[in-house]
This record gives structure tokens, sequence and C-alpha cells, in this order.
């Protein structure tokens, strides 16, 4: 930053003005050399003359004191002074307050005005913190864009949870439902199991006495059957049906059976009667009658 003190306007300066404005003149230089820049600016704006001059004398206070909005409007006012030494200052003042595309514009033109080493260094100094600067807003870009970016992915996750919880819970619903349905069926159906139950002894039972009644009809078919058969071999020369007989009739059955057989076993003749006399029959030939 340069400071330019207009001391050869100084006269035309003190020309115009009267003893009390020489001794403003003077306190407000002092004070600024002191480093009291904000008593040095409002000493130069308590004098009467408002030439260029003083203007940017108070801009340069003002750059001092660190006001810097208040140092470009006292520098915009002191339009007559060195071109490039004022278009300098503005570049400054914008730089201080980062405003570095109208502090570049500001150098490059006091640059084209005449060349100028500090103000060289400062166009140079005040690219590479525009270019830092666009690097650092980039980033803050990036990082503000991968936050939002983040923050989608995190809602997209919190929905997809919910939407998952959300199916879930339906899920689960819907197999207590179906287990509710399912126990109404079986306690309906067991509610009804007594009464089918009873109905089934029942149609058991008719059915057993059917079978049962079917079964005497066959086992009395079948009796018929064998009687009707039985009957008829006895009628074509069976031996008729054994009956039973007392100790009495055993005995003369069996003595019965005996004679019977030591008669079959003798010779019979073939004629009970023969011509003739009769011969005398011999003591061996008598049998016992029967």
């Amino acid at each position: 930053m340069r400071r330019v003190v207009v001391l050869t306007l100084l006269s035309s300066v003190l020309a115009m003005a009267d003893l009390m404005d020489f001794k403003t003149i003077e306190e407000a230089n002092i004070a600024y050399q002191e480093e009291k820049y904000q008593k040095s600016a409002t000493l130069w704006r308590e004098l009467n003359a408002e030439t260029a001059e003083r203007n940017y004398d108070i801009g340069n206070a003002y750059y001092k004191a660190k006001q810097y909005d208040k140092a470009l409007k006292s520098y915009e006012k002191a339009k007559g002074v060195d071109e490039s030494q004022r278009l300098h200052n503005i570049g400054n003042s914008y730089f201080q307050q980062k405003k570095l595309d109208e502090a570049i514009k500001s150098y490059e033109e006091a640059l084209k005005i005449g060349e100028d080493k500090e103000t060289r260094f400062n166009l140079d100094l005040a690219k590479k913190q525009q270019e830092e600067q666009k690097k650092q807003d980039q980033k803050k870009k990036d990082q503000e864009k991968k936050k939002d970016q983040d923050k989608k992915d995190q809602d997209k996750k919190k929905d997809k949870k919910k939407e998952d919880k959300k199916k879930e819970d339906k899920k689960d619903q819907e197999k207590k439902d179906q287990e509710k349905k399912d126990q109404e069926k079986k306690d309906q159906k067991e509610k009804k199991k007594p009464d089918q139950q009873k109905k089934g002894d029942k149609d058991q039972k008719k059915k057993d006495q059917k079978n049962k009644k079917g079964q005497k009809e066959k086992e009395k078919s079948q009796k018929e059957k064998e009687d009707q058969k039985k009957e008829k071999g006895d009628r074509a020369g069976g031996e008729p049906k054994e009956q039973k007989m007392s100790k009495e009739q055993k005995i003369t059955q069996k003595e019965l059976n005996r004679l019977l057989k030591k008669l079959n076993q003798k010779k019979m003749p073939s004629m009970m009667y023969q011509a003739g006399e009769p011969k005398k029959p011999n003591r061996d030939d008598e049998v016992n009658p029967w």
C-alpha cells in the first residue's frame, strides 16, 4: 500500500484556506504519522475546501483504519490526483475485502496507465489468491455436494429401512391373520367333531348291525343248505342219523350185532325146504331161535 502526501498542492490549498484550515491540515498530518488514522480522517473532513487531494488523504486515513468501504468512497471522489496511484489504492481496498475480481480489474487498469513493480506484484498475488479461492470454493461446493449426496443416500437408506419394516410388518400381520384363520377353522372343526363323531358312531352301529344281520342270514342260509344237502343224502340211502340209546339198548344192539356177524360167517343153503324126507338135523346143526 502506497500513500502519497500531496505537498505540491499544499500552497494552493493554503491560499484558499484560512489560518484555521492550515492548523487542521497540520494536525491531520501529525495524527496520520502517529497512526491515529481515525482522528486524521476526521480532521481532513473538517476542511471547508473539498478537493481531490483532501478526499485522497481521507481515503488513505480510512484505509489505514481498516474502514475499506469508506476508503473506497473517498478514493472514488479523488479523481484528479495521480490516476495510477488512485487505482492502485482502490485495488488494495478491494483486495483487503477479498473482492479479488474487482481488485484485479483495478490493478490491470492502473498498469495500463503505467508499469509499476508494486502494482504488478499485487496483481499476481491477487490472481494466485483468486485461483486458490476458486479451488477452495470448488472444494467447498464438492463438500456441500457430497454432503447433500450423503444426506440423500442416508434418506434413501432410511426410506428403504422404513419400506422394509413396513413390508416385514405387513408380512407378519398376514402371517398372524392366516394363523388366526387356521385356528378358527380348527376350532370350528373341533366344535363339529363331536356331532360328526356321534353321527359316525351311529352310522357305524347301523353298519355293524346290518353286517351282523347279514352274517346271521348268511349262516342261516348256509345251515339250511347243509340241512337240505344232508336230507337229500339220507333219501339217497345214506345212514340215518344216529339216535342216542340207553345202556340196555346198547347191550341188546351189541348182542344182536354179534349174532348177525356169526350168522353171516356160515354158509346159507340155497333153499330152506328140500324134496323128500327131511333129514333129521344133527345136534350140531341146531341153532338157537331168534
